[in-house]
C-alpha cells in the first residue's frame, strides 16, 4: 500500500473514530440533550432553498426581466446544489448594496451570483470553500490599455473611473484611488456601455468579469487580469450552520471531482 493511501486511511479511521470517543467522554447530561435543528434539515423539510442574487453581475448571475428568470453560471451551480439536497431553488432578487441586510433578515438561505470573500461578510456568515481566485483588475477601451497599466497611472484627476455601487468594485476604488474622478453607476449590467461611449475611461472589477465583458465588446480589453491589483475569492455566502457548510462543501468537492464544476464554468469561461 502506497504512503499516501495509508495516510488517507489513517485520517479516515482518526475521524470516523473521533465523534464515537468524544461521545463515549460526555457527560451523562449533555448526551441527553436534543440535538438542535440545523438550517440545512429546516431547508430539506421545508423542500426550498432560497438563494439570494444580485442578478447584474455576468456571467455568474442575471436576472432576465422579461422571463422573469435568473441565469448564469451560478444559476446553474445553484440548481445543481438543489438537486443534490432533493429540494427546489427559489432565487430572491437583491442587491450588493442590500445584499447583507437582506441576508441577515433571513430573506434568503445563501447568496450567490459572484460574491467575493470579505472579513465584513465573514463575521456574519460562513463562506463555502472558495471556487475561483481572482482580483480587481482594470477594463477599458483597447486603444487606451496601456495608458491604465497601474494604480499610479489610473489615479489622476483627469482619469473618469465608473463603478457599481455598494459592492467590492466601489470599496476598492475609492480605497485606492484619492485624485480621480469616481462616479457610481445604477445599473451594472449597462455599466460597460459607459466606457465605450466615452462617458468614463475604466471601470475596475473582478478579472473574471473584464474577461467575459471583453467577449460581448470587442472594443474593451482587460488590463492584464492574470496578474490583478489585489487578491480576491469567490464563495458561496452561507448561514452560520456547520451541518449546511459541510455539506455545500462537499458537494463542490464531488463537482470538481467527476468534472461537473468544470463543465459549467467552460459554459460560461470558456
Amino acid at each position: 500500500m502506497q504512503f499516501k493511501s495509508i495516510v488517507r486511511t489513517a485520517l479516515v479511521a482518526a475521524l470516523l473514530a473521533a465523534p464515537a470517543a468524544m461521545v463515549a467522554s460526555a457527560p451523562a447530561f449533555a448526551q441527553a440533550q436534543p440535538a438542535a435543528t440545523s438550517k440545512l434539515d429546516e431547508i430539506i423539510a421545508k423542500g426550498v432553498l432560497k438563494v439570494g442574487m444580485p442578478g447584474d453581475y455576468k456571467p455568474f448571475g442575471y436576472y432576465d426581466k422579461d422571463k422573469n428568470t435568473f441565469e448564469g453560471f451560478d444559476a446553474d451551480m445553484a440548481e445543481a446544489l438543489g438537486k443534490a439536497m432533493g429540494v427546489k431553488v427559489e432565487f430572491v432578487k437583491t442587491s450588493w448594496s442590500n445584499m447583507m441586510k437582506d441576508f441577515e433578515g433571513g430573506a434568503f438561505d445563501m447568496a450567490v451570483g459572484g460574491v467575493s470573500i470579505t472579513l465584513d461578510r465573514a463575521k456574519k456568515g460562513y463562506f463555502s470553500t472558495a471556487m475561483m481566485r481572482e482580483g480587481k483588475t482594470p477594463i477599458t477601451l483597447c486603444k487606451n490599455k496601456d495608458k491604465f497599466a497601474t494604480l499610479e497611472e489610473i489615479d489622476k484627476p483627469e482619469t473618469k473611473v465608473v463603478v457599481n455601487p455598494g459592492g467590492t468594485n466601489e470599496r476598492f476604488a475609492r480605497a485606492n484611488l484619492k485624485a480621480a474622478n469616481i462616479r457610481v453607476y445604477p445599473d451594472n449590467n449597462t455599466i460597460f456601455n459607459e466606457i465605450i461611449k466615452g462617458d468614463a475611461d475604466l471601470m475596475m472589477t473582478d478579472s473574471s468579469e473584464t474577461m467575459y465583458q471583453q467577449k460581448l465588446h470587442p472594443e474593451l480589453c482587460a488590463v492584464h487580469p492574470d496578474k490583478p491589483f489585489d487578491f480576491a475569492e469567490k464563495a458561496y455566502l452561507l448561514p452560520r450552520d456547520l451541518p449546511m457548510k459541510q455539506f455545500v462543501d462537499q458537494w463542490m468537492h464531488i463537482m470538481v471531482e467527476t468534472g461537473q464544476y468544470k463543465t459549467l464554468f467552460s459554459k460560461y469561461f470558456g
